[in-house]
C-alpha cells in the first residue's frame, strides 16, 4: 500500500477517516462471527467456568499481543509513539474507572465495542445503550462530568511525563512480548479444544487481535508521511464513540481515525450479520432490564472515559503494547465484572 500516493489523493484527514474504516470493518466482522465479548468472559470466569467464550477472549487478546509485537519488531510501529504511551497514565483513573466499566458492562450485558456489534444485528437494546454510552463519554471528556472526571484522574498519575511500559518495567527483552503472546495463544487453543470450538471461530476471534494490529499500523505509517502531526491508535471506543457523535452534531465537524473507526465496526457486523442471516430486530425484555441497561451504558461511558479506555481500549489495544494503567484497568474491569455478577445476576438464579 503507497500510503504517500494515499494521502496526496485523498488527505491527511481522509486518509486517517479511512484507515479507521478499514480497521473497524475487520473488527466489526471479526467480533460479530466470533461472538468476541469480555462482559461473557468475565461472567463464566468469575462463575469457575473455563469455557468458549474465555477461551475466545484469550485467543483475541493473545493474537493482538502477537501481531503488534510482531509488527514492533519489524519496524512497522513504535510502541513508544502511541498516544496513551506517550501522555501520563493515571492509576487511580484505571482502577476506579476500570471497576465503574466492569460494573456497566455486566448491567448493560456487553461492553461498549461489543454494544456497537450487536446494534448493526438489529439489536436496538444495544443501539439505545450505545446512544448512552456515547453521550455520557462526551460529557466526561469535556462536558459536566469532565471536572469530576480530572479529579479523580488527578489522584495518583504515572511519573516522567508518560505512561508506564510494563515490558520495560520489568526488564522483558524486546521479544519478550510476542512470546508472552504465543504462549497465551497455545492455552487459548487448548482450551478452545476442550471446548470444541470449531476453526472458523477461531479465526474470526484471532481476526479481532488482527484488527488491533491494522489500526496501530496504519496510524503509524501515516504518521511518517503526514505534514502535521498524527495521533498514533488503533481501536477503541470511548472516545471515537464520543467523537463521532459530535461529527455528526457539529457544524464544521472533522475528519479522523475515529470518526472512521466506529462506522466501519457498525458496517462490518452488519454485512457480516446480514449475509449470515442472523440479523434480527430485538428491543427491551421489560422496564427493568431498560433501566439496567441504561445505568450500565451511563457507567461504561464515565468509567471508559477515566480508565483511559473501554474493554477495547484498554483491554486489548493498551494491553498489545503494554501499556501499565492499560493492563491494571483491563484487570479492574474483570474485577468488576465479577462482582456485580456475583451481586446482581449469580445471588438471583
Amino acid at each position: 500500500m503507497d500510503i504517500l500516493w494515499i494521502v496526496e489523493s485523498l488527505g491527511e484527514a481522509a486518509t486517517a477517516a479511512l484507515f479507521g474504516l478499514i480497521t473497524g470493518v475487520i473488527f466489526g466482522v471479526a467480533a460479530q462471527r466470533s461472538r468476541f465479548c469480555l462482559r461473557a468472559a468475565t461472567v463464566e470466569f468469575g462463575r469457575f467456568q473455563m469455557g468458549d467464550r474465555v477461551a475466545v477472549w484469550l485467543l483475541t487478546f493473545s493474537t493482538a499481543l502477537v501481531w503488534v509485537q510482531a509488527a514492533e519488531l519489524s519496524g512497522l510501529m513504535q510502541a513508544e509513539d502511541a498516544r496513551m504511551m506517550a501522555v501520563p497514565g493515571s492509576w487511580s483513573g484505571a482502577i476506579l474507572g476500570g471497576l465503574l466499566f466492569g460494573c456497566g458492562m455486566v448491567l448493560a450485558r456487553g461492553c461498549s465495542g461489543r454494544l456497537l456489534v450487536l446494534g448493526a444485528t438489529g439489536n436496538l437494546r444495544s443501539i439505545i445503550s450505545g446512544l448512552i454510552f456515547a453521550v455520557v463519554a462526551q460529557m466526561s471528556l469535556s462536558g459536566w462530568l469532565s471536572p469530576f472526571r480530572d479529579r479523580l484522574a488527578a489522584l495518583w498519575i504515572t511519573s516522567g511525563g508518560r505512561n508506564l511500559n510494563l515490558e520495560a518495567a520489568v526488564g522483558l527483552p524486546d521479544w519478550g512480548g510476542l512470546i508472552l503472546g504465543l504462549g497465551i495463544a497455545v492455552f487459548a487453543l487448548e482450551l478452545s479444544r476442550r471446548q470444541q470450538i470449531g476453526w472458523t471461530r477461531l479465526v474470526f476471534a484471532s481476526g479481532v487481535g488482527f484488527a488491533v494490529a491494522v489500526g496501530w499500523v496504519l496510524t503509524y505509517a501515516l504518521s511518517q508521511v503526514a505534514f502535521d502531526p498524527v495521533q498514533i491508535e488503533s481501536a477503541t471506543f470511548t472516545g471515537p464513540s464520543a467523537h463521532t457523535l459530535m461529527f455528526f452534531l457539529e457544524r464544521n465537524p472533522v475528519l479522523e481515525f475515529d470518526v472512521g473507526l466506529v462506522p466501519g465496526v457498525f458496517i462490518g457486523a452488519f454485512a457480516a450479520s446480514w449475509f449470515k442471516g442472523e440479523f434480527k430486530f430485538q428491543g427491551f425484555e421489560d422496564e427493568a432490564n431498560m433501566r439496567r441497561a441504561m445505568l450500565g451504558a451511563a457507567l461504561m461511558g464515565f468509567g471508559g472515559m477515566l480508565a483511559g479506555g473501554c474493554a477495547i481500549g484498554a483491554g486489548v489495544t493498551g494491553g498489545s503494547i503494554f501499556v501499565g494503567t492499560a493492563w491494571l484497568a483491563l484487570f479492574c474491569m474483570w474485577v468488576g465484572a465479577i462482582v456485580t455478577d456475583r451481586m446482581v445476576d449469580y445471588s438471583a438464579e
